[in-house]
């Protein structure tokens, strides 16, 4: 009973282990299609491999020689294809001539190790229902992220066929952008924003011609969109059309920067993972410009494309995505949370000029409630239940002491506000400290029982531990690339903010000092939180109303403040 548990376990190993460290021993089934490695990284521009063959001319059944060669490399796959329709299955079959060095899979020819090599040579063998011109491709690993698709090799006929009149399919990205593309001499504009063509600007009404300011945009001409893309990246620029606001299964647009040469690439997002780059990417009239930092591209594509799987038509309704982010032989995750439009758009319609939001709602509520909790509730309630007990004394909520009442409360307030969410780790303990805080109050000895002193300083610890992590983990919060609060305005705003709160505690400190500082005899609990005050501390009730009310006005500001930054990102 044993045996089939061990060996579903060994084959599950052996699955995930090959899906983590690449295609070493050449089985790579999986690319019969895109030829695309699973290197999760970007092919390379300008192959530095070479396909050659022994003849041009076959029929049905002929043999013909196919060499690659080039400096080291560890991998490839070669494939035969219909030259009018590469996107169409591999034809024919191939014959080994050392199989050290080459393997036979069912679609083509492939590596059996990553042991380096300078030349492959195998043979291949034309179908009697041969198309009437064959290209051959071929896919070049030299490294494990640095390798080649679909580097395109000759064309063979069969004879007494007349070459192609219509120019043949691009036949790899590297190859496609490298002849196509071209050099913007000049910086884009936004004239015509709203009126000619649909524009997305971050900051609103910014112009890439004479700002460094993050712009796409999209111009209707006849069947096609012409799109220019701006931002300023030393890495990649990207754009994604998306049916919601989370990323997964887009049709996405790189403009990516390596070494100061710039490609355009289209690709697939599939969830967190890197972008599944596509070999052909069906863009028309590419160019670029890095000047400065500021990174631009430009390039045409059709509405639709029914021929490219994944594509999505340019005259739906979409969220926009807008990212920048590092490249380095690696697309890396953007630096920074997206530029996302807040509602679905159709960039062929009706021209529009907007902006978008680098903070999706869901998280924008949750840093609203964290300011709600953390300058309301919580250091209100602080305050109330440290300092009033003796001004509220014979006011009652819920049949208990209102400044009692308070203190216990506002934790559970806090709780519910903080429900959205929080940062991993402070966040948690400063949670666990807060559905502790009141628990523990319910378990309060009376005043003179023997434990008080100890439920006094456990309370108090508790209490203590919870603020000060509590104010780490704002500053943490703000710092979230998923908020992109206006820096430093919001590091200084929450240190005025937490001033303002230790000064408004210092000076009801000092105040309820010298008022015990009048009795004959001082409690010995007296630094306790929660303990009986004097009644010659009653006597400042007014002076401490007045306190609360400046600092209730106070908090308020700051609130509305933070509230306001939210509101703009």
């Amino acid at each position: 009973m044993e045996l089939p548990g061990l060996a579903f376990a060994v084959w599950m190993f052996i699955c995930f282990y090959t899906s983590v460290d690449g295609y070493p021993s050449g089985k790579v089934r999986e690319a019969c299609t895109s030829m695309i490695p699973c290197h999760g990284s970007s092919p390379q521009l300008l192959p530095e491999h070479t396909i050659t063959v022994n003849r041009t001319e076959f029929k049905p059944g002929d043999n013909i020689e196919v060499h690659l060669s080039g400096p080291d490399f560890e991998g490839f796959f070669i494939q035969a294809r219909d030259a009018e329709h590469l996107d169409s299955p591999a034809v024919g079959s191939f014959m080994l001539v050392d199989r050290r060095l080459s393997q036979l899979l069912t679609c083509a020819v492939s590596h059996t190790s990553k042991a380096k090599k300078k030349h492959i040579k195998v043979n291949w063998i034309a179908p009697g229902n041969a198309p009437k011109h064959v290209q051959f491709l071929a896919t070049v690993v030299k490294k494990y992220r640095t390798f080649w698709v679909k580097i395109p090799g000759p064309i063979v006929s069969q004879p007494n066929v007349t070459s192609p009149t219509t120019p043949l399919h691009a036949t790899s990205e590297a190859m496609s952008t490298s002849h196509l593309i071209s050099y913007l001499s000049k910086p884009f504009n936004a004239s015509g924003c709203g009126s000619m063509k649909f524009c997305i600007r971050n900051p609103s009404n910014c112009d890439p011609e004479s700002a460094s300011c993050f712009f796409l945009s999209f111009e209707q001409e006849k069947s096609s969109v012409f799109i220019e893309m701006s931002g300023p990246s030393e890495g990649y620029l990207a754009f994604a059309l998306s049916h919601d606001q989370w990323m997964g299964g887009d049709d996405a647009y790189l403009c990516v920067n390596e070494d100061h040469h710039v490609y355009v690439s289209t690709a697939y997002l599939k969830g967190r993972s890197p972008p599944v780059l596509y070999s052909e990417n069906a863009l028309e009239d590419v160019s670029w410009r890095l000047v400065d930092g500021v990174l631009q591209c430009s390039f045409r594509r059709s509405i639709r494309l029914p021929a490219y799987k994944g594509r999505f038509n340019l005259d739906g309704s979409y969220y926009i995505f807008l990212a920048d982010g590092e490249a380095s032989g690696l697309i890396y995750k953007h630096r920074r949370q997206p530029l996302i439009t807040n509602g679905m758009y159709n960039v062929t319609g009706l021209p529009q000029d907007i902006g978008g939001s680098r903070s999706p709602r869901l998280l924008k509520a949750h840093g609203a409630l964290m300011f709600v909790a953390w300058i309301t509730a919580v250091s209100i309630g602080v305050i109330v239940a440290r300092f009033f007990k003796p001004v509220w004394s014979h006011s009652f909520l819920f049949g208990k002491e209102m400044w009692f009442q308070v203190g216990k409360i506002s934790p559970y307030l806090q709780l519910c506000f903080l429900q959205a969410g929080f940062h991993p780790y402070l966040g948690c303990t400063v949670m666990a400290l807060t559905i502790f805080q009141p628990l523990m109050a319910g378990f309060r000895p009376s005043r003179h029982a023997p434990r008080r002193q100890l439920f006094n300083w456990f309370h108090w610890s508790a209490g203590t531990t919870a603020r000060i992590l509590a104010v780490v983990t704002m500053f943490l919060g703000m710092d979230l690339p998923a908020l992109d609060l206006p820096d430093p305005w919001d590091t200084y705003t929450m240190i005025g903010f937490v001033a303002w709160h230790v000064g408004t505690d210092v000076l009801l400190e000092i105040h309820s000092y010298c008022l015990v500082r009048k009795v004959e005899v001082i409690e010995d609990d007296r630094v306790q939180i929660l303990q009986s005050l004097t009644s010659a501390e009653a006597e400042g009730r007014l002076f401490k109303q007045i306190v609360l009310t400046i600092y209730v006005c106070g908090n308020m500001v700051f609130l509305f403040a933070f509230l306001a930054a939210i509101n703009q990102i």
